[in-house]
This record gives C-alpha cells, structure tokens and sequence, in this order.
C-alpha cells in the first residue's frame, strides 16, 4: 500500500470516528443562558429534525443573532456527511509525527487549503485558509461516547493570511450529556483574546433539555 493510500486510510478512520448524529435525530428544544462579563441573557432554541435552529426569547437581536450563529457552528460538527460527499475529490498524503505522536495529513484538492493532524483515530488539528484568514485549530480533550468522539477541550488560533499576524485566539470547554440516544450540549465556556489582548469569557448553559417527538407517518 503506498504512502498515498495509507495517509488516505488514516485520515478517513479519524473522520469516520467523529460523533455525529444519525438520520432519525428528531430535534430538540433546551434553554440557553448566556454570561458574557455582566450581561445575562435567556431564551429558547428549537433544533428541528432537519438541523435548522430557531432562537426565541432574546430581545437584543445581535445577540440572539450570535447565539444562532453559535448554534450552527455547534450542529456543524454533528451533521452526518459521507467521507467521499466531503472528501472524495481530495488527495491525502503523510506529513511529520510530532512529539506527541499526531501525524500530519497533508490535503491536495480541497477548496479551503486545510491539512490536518490525526492522533490515533481522532483529528486533532485542522489548518485551512479563507481568504484574508488563516486558522488553525488544536483539539486537547476529547469525550469518548463509544459511537465515536467529540472534541471537548481545543483552540482556534486566528492569523492574516499574508502576514501570519495574529488576529486573534479563542480557547473552547465543553460538556456534553447523553438524551435518549443523543449526546447534546449541556455548558460551554469561551474564552476570546482579541489582537490587542482584550480578553472575554463567554458562558452558555443549556438547560431543560429534551428531544422532540419523532415524526410517525400514519
């Protein structure tokens, strides 16, 4: 097997590894309480069947617009998607180990110019390019739900693309508990450094939980 076929074969059982939920998630609803500094705020999130979200309850529009916007990045990484549908047209190659034992996945082919590392069956960095923006992102802990990973513990460094200036880093905690035959989100905590060094902790608490009935034709 090359070299070529094994980085390909690495990479995929790492993908294939990621929690994500199956085609009979029914949605759900939770209530979310967010902190940032003084300012609380509580409203309502839908998740439906189809992973659309609706947030309800907020009078700030801006921030009920940053808790939607917040939400689909959450669903992002829980949404099914084939390797070949999301990788199929790229091809992969090996990279360096690190001290730690990541391997880096080197991508031709892919849109965004991301390369990753993987650790065992778990991605535990991903660098792309989009546009003016460069992000790298490290994963240190990771929840083992037995139907595959979620990253809990990671970072997101924030770079110019041309200078490699730093434009900013948020460092991510996050709790997950099992609905049903779910995992969902239960508390996440935030913590943003601007280019300046401005720091700012942001807290969402999702509580009240519970997965929506399942559609039954009749």
């Amino acid at each position: 097997m090359t070299d070529n076929n094994i980085a390909r074969d690495r990479f995929r059982s790492a993908y294939e590894n990621r929690y994500t939920w199956d085609e009979n998630f029914p949605g759900y609803t939770t209530q979310v309480e967010l902190k940032q500094g003084d300012e609380v705020y509580t409203g309502t999130i839908k998740v439906d069947q189809d992973l659309s979200v609706e947030v309800t309850g907020i009078e700030d529009e801006k921030v009920q617009e940053s808790v939607y916007n917040h939400l689909r990045d959450v669903i992002t990484h829980r949404k099914r998607s084939s390797f070949e549908k999301a990788h199929g047209k790229s091809s992969f190659s090996l990279g360096e180990e690190d001290a730690t034992g990541a391997v880096e996945i080197l991508v031709k082919g892919d849109s965004m110019g991301s390369n990753y590392k993987i650790r065992g069956t778990e991605i535990c960095q991903v660098s792309r390019v989009m546009g003016p923006i460069a992000f790298v992102i490290n994963t240190s802990d990771s929840l083992d739900t037995g139907e595959g990973y979620i990253s809990t513990g990671y970072n997101a460094i924030f770079r110019d693309s041309k200078t490699n200036d730093l434009k900013g880093k948020r460092e991510f905690k996050e709790t997950y508990e099992k609905f049903g035959n779910y995992y969902l989100p239960t508390h996440q905590v935030i913590e943003s450094l601007d280019k300046e060094g401005k720091k700012t902790i942001t807290q969402f608490t999702f509580s009240q939980t519970r997965l929506l009935e399942s559609a039954i034709a009749v």
